[in-house]
């Protein structure tokens, strides 16, 4: 069983890989996702292949790490993601709070600032 550290390591890998199911295989099969202190916008497998099928389409899709905080069975990353918006590329910062349950993602919470465009 991997330590939490490595588990959101893998996760982020496949993100980056745009691997749907490698991505999936770290999350319970009933994970839930939430915007932080508000509602849930994914739960259970299949809501989140559909949610991030779309975003792996994304010719520029990137989150790199800037941190990471492991306390117990909690990861919190901050990451910047490259992301392709309407208007162009963009960054978006992140804080990705997720919390493992027997080897995996059971919960994961996530802010997010506003795109801000990119230079060409």
């Amino acid at each position: 069983m991997d330590n939490p550290a490595a588990l959101i390591q893998r996760q982020l890998e496949a993100y980056n890989a745009k691997d749907i199911d490698a991505w999936l295989a770290t999350y319970a099969k009933d994970a839930r996702q939430f915007h932080l202190h508000g509602e849930c916008f994914a739960a259970g497998h299949e809501q989140m292949r559909q949610r991030m099928q779309i975003r792996f389409q994304e010719p520029d899709l990137h989150a790199r790490l800037v941190s990471r905080l492991v306390m117990g069975n909690l990861v919190v990353d901050q990451e910047r993601i490259t992301r392709n918006v309407a208007e162009g590329k963009a960054e978006v910062d992140m804080l990705c709070i997720y919390e493992i349950k027997d080897g995996l993602i059971q919960t994961a919470s996530f802010a997010a600032t506003e795109p801000k465009l990119m230079d060409s």
